[in-house]
């Protein structure tokens, strides 16, 4: 089901473990599951994504999160990427897309640039000249507002070992049109529900 402005419905607050078993089963089902990112099945089986979620209630203190995740990236290799969470800031899209300008001056002023790229994903992620309601929105949708930590070096190594890279978003435009958006938001809301 769909609100009114055309976005489909965000999840209410769940305790933390919860929203995190939410992200989990979307990046399963949807990323993994869908091949939106080849990249990512790897890191997933090896269980090397770390998913967390903070209680951060303004973009300021969402900084200071961001900032102790890059630390830990840092120091401990056996963590290839991190999902960031952060359901209770941001949530307007207009919002968050702004604080990504934000986040990346992070990255150059704690000299992390070239070292992580940010990637972005959010309930009502709208490309530049999309339409609300266009299915290839779905690549970049997702249950919560969250930012998806990468490391720059592993994804240099992971695109020139993958025949036609350059080639992964137009194909993912064309399953998201062909899957279309009522089927694409069903499946986003079956990663919602939570085993009572």
């Amino acid at each position: 089901m769909s609100k009114s402005n055309g976005y489909p419905d965000v999840p209410k607050l769940l305790k933390n473990e919860d929203t995190i078993a939410v992200v989990e089963r979307w990046v399963g089902e949807m990323v993994v599951g869908l091949n939106l990112c080849p990249f990512a099945k790897r890191e997933w089986v090896q269980q090397r994504i770390r998913f967390v979620t903070t209680d951060a209630q303004t973009p300021e203190r969402l900084l200071d999160v961001l900032q102790a995740e890059l630390a830990r990236l840092d120091h401990d290799r056996s963590v290839e990427t991190t999902v960031l969470i952060h359901p209770r800031v941001l949530t307007d899209f207009i919002d968050y897309n702004e604080f990504l300008g934000a986040a990346d001056e992070l990255l150059v002023q704690t000299q992390h640039e070239g070292i992580y790229q940010i990637a972005s994903f959010h309930p009502h992620y709208q490309f530049a000249g999309t339409d609300v309601d266009d299915a290839e929105n779905f690549t970049n949708r997702s249950p919560y507002p969250l930012l998806h930590l990468l490391r720059e070096d592993s994804l240099s190594q992971a695109i020139v070992n993958y025949p036609d890279a350059s080639e992964i978003p137009a194909r993912n435009i064309a399953l998201m049109n062909q899957m279309g958006r009522a089927q694409l938001e069903a499946l986003l809301l079956a990663c919602t529900a939570l085993d009572e």
